[in-house]
């Protein structure tokens, strides 16, 4: 992936009439961020403020999508990252971003190193406006208490009334015109649009709640509602504050990942110095020295030097693993003993500690079937408020009531119906659901992964590298030439098979060769001193009755006889338990498997599995599942090796462990890390829990406004009240969406 240079055009302005940006980097010219990459053509990420529900994201998405040549837009709402790819190179992207200041929006180039220092001022600005509102509520309470007291026994004379809504009025209108700020800037950017947001009838409320008590009070009137102006803002500011720590949360995890990554590296130049470089200025090509205690900045491949690494925080390996000249490292590792020599094969932000932080991210906020349903929603939601509060405001003026009690009630309406309990929850159980997935070494890469995971019947596992560690033992080495060994692990070390490892840590460190070429489904081939050679299935290599049901290789060199090489494998510590359980809840597990029979059969027997094949193909696999999901079946496959990423993809929901190859990764919905297969396990009951805290939440909001909307129309609810009940109802949601961690401590 490379950058493309910024030309020396004029950027464009900002007629929006937006705020400036806060930052230098809110300023800096797009073109410069736009990235080329050759799948997907030029991509370009932009941090969104001001976007916070499910009608802001839609309307991002679709306003972007609709330019000319746009062929995605996704918006992370959690980190408030807008991705956008195009083919057609004469999109100028200028024009991308200021579509999204048009739509009302605020938006810049994404940089990592200033995006949390966006986030983090937002954050604090919403606890400062927060603490206003709480001030000035408790201040205003001094006077309010009296006077509604004063309602029941009449002992407060008008001039003072009077004078207390003054001082009421004091306080609570700078009150409103800073704290209500969050909510005015957002409704009054969507107006200006010709749109309108959520926000709209909140401000609405909050201004005629307001101006209602400012005529009152100057009319010398009994009832004024200033204490409601201060109370509902404290309470909106609550619910927005939990919105924005939830989401802050989430985005923690992502940051706790890229914590491993180094700050700074030592590059070694041509002239043989050594300069100490942030890890930003790495790139492929770059010699790196990794000294003991440091970890590995970037993905590479080992040049010089022999070591031992630590990768227990990226793959769950508690052991460490030798290094040596050859092999490839991701980043995040931690060097232990020797001094290395990296040869740099990505950038920092394409290496895989990168991606798993992506694929963090990617898994918080994506849009699955509930996602959908709240759009829906949200799409309808303004229209119905405002007509719902304009038809109260019309049937109390047609009943005879006063226009202060008209305004009043739809006042009320507006406030009680606002949308922040369905607008909370799905994304409140996402990130719950997910934060819970990520701690137990489980990261998320499909947004409707877990909805899917929920509704399957039926769970199809690999046996290496799935039911078992994924590191088998060369057995019986004693009797193997060290030649065929050295001459195999050539073509073995361009492979990350499980066996193909094992035959790599037999034969010690080394090199492989350049020209070496996997073939999923069969093994390696490629030039030995001129020579083609294989490494793989029997039937393959040239072997012909091969009927052993050891886990073997077989090697070979033209003109050369065949070597054969076993293999042990030991199951998972787990994997009894685990398949116990899932049976217990009522699924039914098989293997399919490209591993000899016999090793299939002996997994099978131990682990309980009744229905099992082996020596199955790629393409048998995804037939499997094919026959499988014509008998109406709901299959998770779990799958690790490149044989499994067609069955993965074909899958109605797939898991793949981190070992995996990285086109099973790809293929698959979830990725766990880590020697539990219980993860496995844990995955489906937290989909299963998700999917009924969605549920719940969506019942809890469907039923609130029900009953909510009626009441405020009714007259029987002031404004204040409805604050108290919108507000209680976003808590609610919230605390619902929390019972999943919870649920985790009570299972544990």
């Amino acid at each position: 992936m490379t950058t493309l240079n910024p030309t020396t055009e004029p950027a464009l302005g900002c007629p929006s009439g937006l705020e400036p940006p806060a930052s230098a980097a809110a300023a800096a010219d797009p073109r410069a961020f736009v990235q080329q990459d050759r799948a997907s053509g030029l991509s370009l990420e932009l941090l969104v403020r001001g976007a916070r529900c499910a009608g802001c994201l839609r309307k991002i998405e679709t306003g972007v999508a609709a330019l000319p040549g746009v062929s995605n837009a996704r918006l992370n709402l959690t980190t408030g990252r807008l991705s956008v790819t195009w083919q057609d190179d004469r999109i100028d992207p200028r024009a991308i971003v200021q579509r999204v200041i048009d739509l009302g929006y605020q938006a810049q180039p994404f940089d990592p190193s200033k995006a949390q220092a966006v986030i983090d001022q937002e954050g604090r600005h919403l606890l400062i406006c927060m603490a206003v509102a709480a001030f000035a509520a408790m201040n205003i309470m001094m006077f309010s208490v009296p006077i509604w007291s004063a309602h029941f026994n009449g002992e407060m004379e008008e001039g003072t009334r009077t004078m207390f809504h003054w001082i009421s009025a004091c306080i609570a209108l700078p009150t409103a015109a800073y704290a209500g700020m969050p909510f005015f800037k957002s409704a009054w950017n969507a107006l200006k649009k010709g749109r309108a947001n959520m926000d709209v009838p909140i401000s609405l409320g909050v201004l005629l709640a307001s101006s209602l008590s400012v005529v009152e009070t100057v009319r010398g009137g009994e009832h004024a509602y200033f204490d409601a102006v201060a109370m509902l803002l404290f309470f909106l500011l609550i619910g927005r504050y939990l919105d924005h720590a939830l989401r802050q949360k989430a985005r923690q995890a992502a940051r706790d990942l890229l914590a491993l990554q180094a700050v700074t590296a030592s590059r070694l130049e041509p002239d043989g110095t050594a300069i100490s470089v942030a890890v930003s200025e790495i790139r492929p090509g770059d010699h790196v020295i990794i000294l003991p205690g440091d970890r590995i900045p970037v993905d590479g491949t080992i040049l010089e030097g022999v070591s031992e690494a630590d990768f227990s925080l990226l793959t769950g390996e508690t052991a460490p693993v030798a290094l040596g000249q050859g092999q490839k490292v991701r980043a995040g590792a931690l060097n232990l003993s020797g001094r290395l020599v990296l040869g740099a094969s990505a950038r920092s932000d394409d290496s895989f500690l990168a991606e798993i932080a992506r694929l963090v991210e990617m898994g918080e906020q994506s849009k699955s079937i509930y996602v959908r349903w709240a759009d829906k929603a949200a799409k309808l939601y303004v229209p119905v408020v405002h007509a719902a509060a304009f038809l109260t405001a019309v049937t109390w003026l047609l009943l005879g009531a006063e226009p202060r009690i008209a305004i009043l009630n739809a006042c009320a309406v507006l406030i009680i119906t606002c949308p922040c309990a369905l607008g909370l929850a799905v994304p409140a159980v996402q990130v719950v659901a997910s934060g819970r997935l990520f701690k137990r070494g489980i990261l998320l890469k499909s947004g409707d992964a877990l909805e899917r995971l929920a509704e399957i019947d039926f769970i199809a596992f690999d046996k290496t590298g799935v039911l078992t560690l994924g590191q088998p033992r060369l057995s019986g080495q004693e009797a193997i030439s060290e030649t065929a060994l050295a001459q195999a692990a050539l073509l073995a070390r361009a492979s990350r098979h499980p066996l193909a490892r094992a035959m790599t840590r037999a034969a010690g460190p080394g090199s492989a060769i350049e020209n070496a070429r996997e073939v999923p489904g069969c093994g390696v081939e490629g030039q030995i001193d001129g020579l083609r050679a294989r490494l793989g299935r029997a039937s393959w290599v040239g072997v012909e009755d091969a009927q052993s049901e050891e886990t073997e290789l077989y090697f070979a060199i033209q003109g050369q006889a065949p070597v054969r090489f076993c293999f042990e494998d030991t199951l998972r510590p787990d994997a009894i338990q685990t398949i116990q359980a899932l049976k217990a809840r009522g699924f039914q597990p098989i293997i399919l498997s490209g591993d000899r029979n016999g090793a299939v059969a002996r997994a099978a027997l131990a682990t309980g599995i009744e229905t099992y094949w082996g020596e199955l193909t790629p393409f048998e696999k995804a037939a499997h599942l094919d026959g499988l999901k014509a008998q109406g079946h709901r299959v998770l496959m779990v799958g690790d090796g490149l044989n499994d990423a067609p069955a993965l993809a074909k899958a109605f929901v797939s898991i793949a462990p981190g070992t995996a190859a990285d086109a099973s990764q790809s293929a698959a919905d979830l990725v766990f890390q880590g020697e539990q297969l219980g993860s496995v396990l844990e995955a489906i009951e937290v989909a299963r829990a998700a999917k009924k805290r969605v549920m719940e939440n969506f019942w809890f909001a469907a039923l609130y406004n029900f009953i909510a909307a009626p009441i405020a129309m009714l007259g029987l609810v002031t404004p204040f009240i409805a604050a108290i009940a919108m507000s209680s109802s976003s808590i609610i949601v919230t605390l619902n969406a929390l019972r999943l961690a919870s649920d985790r401590r009570k299972g544990s």
